[in-house]
């Protein structure tokens, strides 16, 4: 496979970093935490981060420009592209500031529930391995923030 230049292009599958969650409330709700601005700045992020959302036009090509605010006092500008959206079941996230990745987002029904799959698609892998030091714990504690935010969820997992 190569890109629009020519150049060989590595397996996705080399280039993924994956995280799934399955929730107990319907696909809607969830979907509904990624299209409410102010839901979404609310979980958005790691532990301890929050969120300041410059734009926020939730629809294909819209643009999402924020700034997440670390606990220790680093702000990491970013600006993504919603590329897709399928409501309720499909998000496809540009994320174009660096590290660049594409993060698709599905929702399947599942045992009364919802399965939430995350995954991000790197340029490299290894971009993606240096990455995946720090975002699969951060991705975890992300949904952890997403599931406490659920109107209607049911207590543990």
């Amino acid at each position: 496979m190569t890109n629009d230049k020519g150049n060989p292009v590595e397996s996705v599958a080399g280039r993924e970093l994956r995280t799934e969650r399955w929730f107990p409330v319907p696909p809607e709700r969830v979907f509904d935490g990624f299209r409410n601005p102010a839901q979404l700045a609310r979980w958005w992020g790691p532990a301890g981060f929050r969120n300041t959302f410059s734009r926020f036009e939730f629809r294909e090509g819209g643009p999402w420009e924020f700034v997440m605010h670390g606990p220790n006092g680093v702000d990491y500008p970013n600006m993504s592209m919603f590329r897709k959206i399928v409501a309720p079941t499909a998000i496809v996230i540009d994320h174009v500031s660096s590290p660049r990745f594409q993060l698709n987002i599905s929702l399947q029904v599942e045992n009364g529930g919802v399965r939430l799959v995350w995954r991000q698609i790197f340029e490299t892998a290894a971009l993606r391995d240096q990455i995946a030091r720090v975002a699969k714990d951060a991705n975890e504690q992300n949904l952890d923030r997403l599931e406490a935010e659920l109107p209607g969820r049911k207590e543990g997992r």
